[in-house]
């Protein structure tokens, strides 16, 4: 059974950077590329970043580029996503998702960790 599981998020305040982890289980890690996606309050899943097999090629969403990081840890099966100069438009639930995808179409994707940043 796949399972992800995410953690780390909470209320940042405006500037601030957090680190958010997603444990992932019941695959072989290495074998996926991984996906990062968020929903805002009253608004789509978007698609936020996303990291091939091995990690030398992560790629992001225009607007995300320079401010958010995908990595992952094979070892570890962690994927993570750390953004800088948080702003209120990033309050969101932010997902995991197994595989190259860009929200709705995600097959797999854990609960969620709730991102706040207050201004």
């Amino acid at each position: 059974e796949v399972r992800l599981v995410e953690s780390g998020g909470g209320v940042v305040q405006s500037g601030g950077s957090l680190r958010l982890s997603c444990a992932a289980s019941g695959f072989t890690f290495s074998d996926y590329f991984m996906t990062w996606v968020r929903q805002a309050p009253g608004m789509r899943l978007d698609w936020v970043a996303s990291i091939n097999y091995d990690g030398e090629n992560p790629y992001y969403e225009a607007s995300k580029k320079g401010r958010f990081t995908v990595s992952r840890e094979k070892p570890k099966n962690t994927l993570y996503l750390q953004f800088n100069s948080a702003t209120p438009e990033d309050t969101a639930m932010s997902y995991c998702a197994q595989g190259d995808c860009s929200g709705e179409n995600c097959r797999y994707r854990g609960q969620g960790t709730q991102v706040t940043v207050s201004s």
